[in-house]
Order: structure tokens, then C-alpha cells, then sequence
């Protein structure tokens, strides 16, 4: 059975959510919006990876986890020069091993006008 993890984030008219889990297992997808006015965050790939990963932590948290519970996570940038950058803020929010298995992908475009990262994670609760 799938359930519907509701976190706040996701906009309300939009057919998606930003969280489900199926047992043990969430899955999570997060993009640089502020969640509170729903807006794209203003600034470099550092600030919208920054609000990307708070949104991971505040949807994993909506579970019942943290951020050490996420077991993968994918990245989507829209420019490899981001990379470092993106890497940078990374680093700050996981800093113990086990890390979660990463992949970083170079797409075209993302959905959403100036919106340079997107990230997607599973995680496995207890």
C-alpha cells in the first residue's frame, strides 16, 4: 500500500506529491521552492541546493527520519560548471558515512523557469 506523506512543500494543484512510502521505504523528490511561498529560491546553485536538501530533510522528517535514513539520492543539474558548487553544500549536510549512493545527472532543462537542481531520494525507515 502506498501512502501519501504530507509535508507542505508540494503545491496543492499540482497531481504529484513530494513524498510516499510503502513500507519501510520513502521516496522523495525536492527542487529549490521556498515552502512557504512556494516560489523558486533567488541565488547561486550553493542557495538552491542549500533549500533542496532542507526540503529533502523536511520531507524525510514528515516520515519520521532524518537525513541519515535516505539510502540514495539523485541530483539533476542543469549545468556541469554547478557541480563544485553543488558538491560544496553537499558536503555540509552529510558528513558521516554511511553516505546514501549518489548519482549526478547533466540534464537539459528542469521544469520549473530558473530552477538549476533538482534531487530525488529514497530512504529506508524502521
Amino acid at each position: 500500500m502506498i501512502e501519501r506523506i504530507e509535508t507542505g512543500i508540494a503545491p496543492s494543484s499540482a497531481p504529484i506529491n513530494d513524498a510516499v512510502r510503502a513500507g519501510k521505504h520513502v521516496w522523495l523528490v525536492a527542487i529549490a521552492e521556498d515552502p512557504e511561498t512556494g516560489d523558486i529560491v533567488d541565488g547561486g546553485i550553493e542557495v538552491q541546493t542549500r533549500r533542496c536538501i532542507e526540503n529533502l530533510e523536511i520531507a524525510v522528517k514528515a516520515a519520521g527520519g532524518t537525513l541519515a535514513n535516505l539510502v540514495m539520492v539523485q541530483i539533476f543539474l542543469v549545468d556541469s560548471t554547478d557541480a563544485p558548487g553543488m558538491n560544496a553544500v553537499y558536503r555540509e549536510f552529510f558528513t558521516a558515512q554511511p553516505f546514501p549512493v549518489r548519482a549526478t545527472v547533466v540534464v537539459k532543462e528542469l521544469l520549473a523557469k530558473g530552477l538549476r537542481i533538482e534531487m530525488t531520494a529514497t530512504a529506508v525507515l524502521d
